[in-house]
Formats: C-alpha cells, sequence, structure tokens
C-alpha cells in the first residue's frame, strides 16, 4: 500500500448501510421524465460552463445557484433549508453522505467547491466544475496539500466562497462505526485561520416521506449509475441544509481545534437558526491556551462543552483579566 493510499480516508460503510427498500417509489413513465429533466440540465450546464468565466461574480453566483436547484427539481429531490449565511466570503464545511451534496451546497451558497482530480475528467460534468473555479485535489499525492490549502487561502481573500467535505469521503450518516476514521480533516481549515475568513458548518440531512434515510447515500463500490436510479425513483425525498452559526477563528487558532468545533456542531449538537457554540465556548476556543487544552487527554471535556453537556469552567471574576477562560479574552470574534 501506497503512502498516498494511507492518506486517503476510509468509511465504514457497505451495502448494508442502504435501506432495504426504498419505500414507495414513482411509477416508470415518471422516471423516464426525471431522467429527461436531468439530461437536460446536464447540458444546460455545458452551456453554463462557457458562460461562466465571463460572467460578472454576482451573475456567476445566481447562474450556478439557479442550476443546481434545477437539476435538484428535475431529480424530485426537495431542498429545505434552515439558516442564513453570512455576508463575508468563507469556509463551507459540510459533513458527505452523496454526490447529491455538492447539488445542495451550491443550492444553498453557490461557492468554488474543492473535488478530487479525477473530477475534472468526467464527461459534461468535468467541464462545469472547472468553469466554476473548483479547487482540484490529487489525493494520491498528499505531498501537494499545502499548495491547495494555498489556493483555497488565495480564493477566499479573493472574495470566494469555498465549500469543501472535510470528511473525505463519503458514508451514510447513520451508524456511528461507519464514520471515516479521524473525523474531519484538519488541513483545509488552515486556510480559513490564514485569510482571516469564517468557518460555517453545513448540516446535510436526508429525509424520505419525512423519516431519516440512507437512500441517498453513494457508498463503496456501488456505480454513480446505480444511485442515480435509486434517487430517480424515489417519492418525497428530501435534502435538508442545517447553516450551523459561523466559526470566526482568531489569528493564532490551532486548525485541528477549528476542525473538531465544525464537526460537533454537524454531528453533535442539533441545528437551529440560532447560534450554536455556548458563550463561553465561543469565546476562548481557538486561543493558543485552548489549542493544547484541547489536544491533551482532557479534549472529551470540550466536544462535552460543545455539545452543551457540560459547563464550561468559571473563569476568574476581573473582567481585565486576559486569561483564555474569561469571556473578555481578545483575540477572538463570535459569530
Amino acid at each position: 500500500m501506497t503512502a498516498g493510499e494511507l492518506w486517503r480516508p476510509a468509511s465504514g460503510c457497505g451495502p448494508g448501510c442502504l435501506p432495504a427498500a426504498t419505500g414507495p417509489a414513482v411509477p416508470p413513465a415518471r422516471r423516464a421524465g426525471r431522467l429527461l429533466g436531468v439530461l437536460g440540465m446536464v447540458l444546460a450546464g455545458v452551456g453554463l460552463a462557457a458562460l461562466l468565466p465571463v460572467l460578472p461574480a454576482r451573475a456567476r453566483r445566481a447562474a450556478l445557484r439557479g442550476w443546481a436547484r434545477g437539476v435538484l427539481r428535475a431529480l424530485g429531490v426537495r431542498l429545505d433549508v434552515h439558516g442564513r449565511l453570512p455576508r463575508r466570503p468563507a469556509l463551507l464545511v459540510a459533513n458527505h453522505v452523496s454526490w447529491l451534496d455538492i447539488l445542495a451546497v451550491l443550492a444553498v451558497a453557490p461557492a468554488r467547491m474543492v473535488a478530487k482530480r479525477e473530477v475534472r475528467g468526467w464527461p459534461l460534468v468535468g467541464p462545469l466544475a472547472a468553469a466554476a473555479g473548483t479547487v482540484f485535489v490529487d489525493r494520491s499525492r498528499p505531498r501537494d496539500l499545502p499548495a491547495t490549502v494555498g489556493r483555497v487561502a488565495a480564493a477566499l481573500r479573493a472574495g470566494h466562497p469555498v465549500a469543501v467535505f472535510p470528511e473525505g469521503t463519503t458514508w451514510c450518516g447513520a451508524a456511528a462505526d461507519c464514520r471515516p476514521a479521524r473525523g474531519f480533516r484538519p488541513a483545509l481549515f488552515q486556510a480559513a485561520v490564514a485569510a482571516g475568513a469564517p468557518v460555517v458548518p453545513l448540516r446535510l440531512r436526508y429525509r424520505s416521506a419525512g423519516d431519516a434515510t440512507t437512500l441517498a447515500a453513494f457508498l463503496g463500490e456501488e456505480s454513480l449509475w446505480r444511485s442515480v436510479r435509486r434517487v430517480l425513483a424515489a417519492r418525497g425525498l428530501t435534502v435538508s441544509v442545517g447553516v450551523a452559526a459561523a466559526l470566526h477563528p482568531a489569528p493564532d487558532a490551532d486548525r485541528r481545534v477549528l476542525a473538531r468545533a465544525a464537526e460537533s456542531a454537524i454531528h453533535l449538537t442539533p441545528t437551529r437558526p440560532a447560534r450554536r457554540l455556548r458563550p463561553a465556548l465561543a469565546t476562548v476556543l481557538f486561543s493558543r491556551d485552548v489549542s493544547r487544552y484541547a489536544s491533551s487527554r482532557r479534549s472529551t471535556r470540550l466536544r462535552r462543552v460543545a455539545e452543551g453537556r457540560t459547563p464550561w469552567p468559571a473563569g476568574p471574576s476581573t473582567a481585565r483579566s486576559s486569561s483564555p477562560w474569561t469571556n473578555r479574552s481578545p483575540g477572538w470574534t463570535s459569530g
């Protein structure tokens, strides 16, 4: 096994993670109609790829958002959005379940995506991804990762939001033991620190007829066509995008702590339109002292605080103290 293969994330999902029955299916005629609609949107995407480089930034984002929403409608997938995005360009981070995730993110926040290099060679989709400013990553060359982080930071500084799936691979989103090992990879969070950009966690969930489902999951050795057929046949499939509160890292933030906080906002806490991190945690989360705290054996306590299950240690009574345990610690702005 090569070093590149060791570096690539992998989930524990298998065929057993998919539903035994997909529930009520739409009639074959409707599936065919959906397929024709999707093919039409893909062809429209080819024309859009030629226009995107010459469109103004605002028009480009509007065109991408409209195209992504059109594809979801053609597939028969309902989009449900909770929360608001900040106005500033941000690093958008989301859990990864399906190929539908890309459409869901673009439909809410038309950002530059971070995708594996192989996507560039895909027919029809590859040219559109390149025209949309996608940052491609060669997962077989981990030594190229610092350069990728630099490109993402440059895009953020230039005013372009960037979206990434830090788990690095898809998984069912249901069984805890299926989650990719090591959770969110922290490398690309360094781009937000370097650019001084907020990090916005996006929580993606799929429901069928109102109940949570793994129907949309794209797992293991399954072919893309088989997954597409399952989605085309689904009745009442909804993708929910929950926008969590923005995390504003300090200049000396630890990317590992930042990644853990974003992961907790997505997987460990319920999605609500209001702020999700407790104020005391938000005040101190990314100072140097807390970075050391989180990397110690007590990091479990930090995660419990993020969940709201454990009170944060009380700080000194003086308001002028610069201790990272107080609500007035310098170098941090909550979002």
